[in-house]
């Protein structure tokens, strides 16, 4: 499909760059009103995963799925869940492993390339029989493991799940990982492998053999971090293996549903090869939307409770 034109237009005057477009929200954003039923469900490895519901009583439901240390009380997910709650669509935010406020079982935490945790989920939503379209929904990490989890089923997707659509996606791991090593984002690189090696210190405790912590409190960057630490827990040879193997374009010519793509022009934290727009042009799934503002994960409106973003997701998941 033709890449099309956005409709995000006149950003809030103060959020005047990409950076302050991603930080704002995400440290100032509040969502209210939003109330969960968790439900907790078994692994095929037997570990756990934790899901947060929004039920309308309706046939239809979305799943999010959030970003890098997010989870279902991320501003951006909430605010998903309350505008499709508006619009009688059932909800579901599954928190990745280690997310969520409950540290997981096993060794492994998550990653970028976690699809088969979405597999488990699906599979456990499908077997449920209570919903008749499904509609996938992914943030930042979430895109990518939304993107992954539908190239890699292809055409034998579950026949229940209609469209999808991603923002702030990674598509491409290797050169977005890439962007965290550049100054301007120290900031961002700061906050993840603050609460990324807060985690594993949580790990360290359950198995004390596993993690070298000495070494972590030496970490300062990705790499080293995801060479000693991701790529070992997760059964890759190193930070480069890492981001190569699990990268969502891997998989993305197989995609077999609709599915809309929205990264910013001006997010700071995607690399150029995260704009799939080779792919957009010679694939008919897939709809690509570049707005020139944004940032990662903002897309704020004026006066509005809900993002253009989120309002773009409900128009496409609804449209007949």
């Amino acid at each position: 499909m033709p890449i099309i034109p956005s409709t995000y237009r006149n950003p809030p005057r103060h959020l005047f760059n990409g950076h302050l477009e991603t930080i704002v929200p995400s440290l100032l954003r509040k969502v209210h009103g939003v109330l969960y039923q968790r439900e907790k469900i078994e692994t095929p490895d037997g570990d756990f995963l934790n899901l947060d519901w929004s039920k309308a009583g309706s046939k239809k439901l979305l799943i999010v799925s959030h970003g890098l240390e997010g989870d279902s009380r991320r501003h951006y997910a909430m605010g998903l869940v309350k505008l499709f709650d508006q619009n009688e669509v059932d909800v579901v935010v599954w928190n990745n492993r280690t997310c969520g406020g409950e540290i997981n079982l096993k060794p492994i935490l998550y990653h970028h390339g976690a699809s088969y945790d979405l597999n488990t989920v699906i599979e456990h939503i499908i077997s449920s029989k209570q919903y008749d379209e499904i509609f996938l929904a992914g943030i930042s990490m979430g895109g990518a493991q939304t993107l992954k989890y539908l190239g890699e089923k292809g055409s034998d997707l579950p026949e229940e799940i209609k469209k999808a659509a991603v923002y702030s996606t990674p598509c491409n791991l290797p050169s977005s990982a890439a962007t965290l090593k550049l100054k301007r984002n120290l900031f961002y690189k700061n906050r993840f492998l603050g609460k990324l090696k807060k985690k594993l210190e949580a790990k360290a405790l359950q198995f004390p053999d596993l993690i070298d912590l000495n070494l972590l409190g030496r970490v300062n960057d990705f790499d080293v971090f995801d060479t000693h630490f991701t790529a070992k827990l997760h059964g890759f040879k190193d930070a480069k293996d890492f981001y190569q193997s699990v990268s969502a374009d891997n998989w993305m010519h197989q995609i077999a549903i609709p599915t809309l793509i929205i990264n910013a022009l001006n997010d700071p934290l995607i690399g150029q090869e995260s704009y799939p727009v080779k792919l957009a042009e010679s694939k008919s799934e897939i709809i690509l939307e570049m707005p020139t503002r944004g940032g990662h994960t903002g897309f704020s409106i004026v006066g509005q409770e809900f993002t253009w973003a989120e309002y773009r997701f409900l128009t496409m998941f609804l449209a007949k």
